[in-house]
């Protein structure tokens, strides 16, 4: 699901017009990245919670040439699944399995 899609049924579950759906989902988005970018979490009920770690400098090899490299350390962004959605997810992955 795109976010036009995400709009479009949020827009029939509520009778709000598709411009202010568009318009409250920006803001969310602009929110949610700027506490992120401050190392905040944000935890987002029934969805789960986002974070952000730091992964330390390590050696790796650049995969053209084979020769060993220092990959710069940096802050990666991560996901833990609440327990609603891991639920909603594998109760689907059961019945398809069926």
């Amino acid at each position: 699901m795109n976010k036009t899609e995400l709009v479009e049924a949020a827009a029939q579950q509520t009778d709000m017009p598709k411009a202010a759906i568009n318009r409250v989902l920006d803001i969310l988005i602009e929110i949610i990245v700027q506490s992120l970018s401050q190392g905040n979490e944000v935890a987002l009920p029934r969805l789960g919670k986002l974070f952000v770690t730091a992964r330390a400098s390590r050696a790796g090899r650049d995969p053209r040439t084979g020769f060993p490299i220092l990959i710069a350390a940096r802050k990666v962004l991560g996901f833990k699944a609440g327990k609603e959605l891991r639920d909603a997810v594998n109760s689907v992955a059961e019945t398809e399995e069926v």
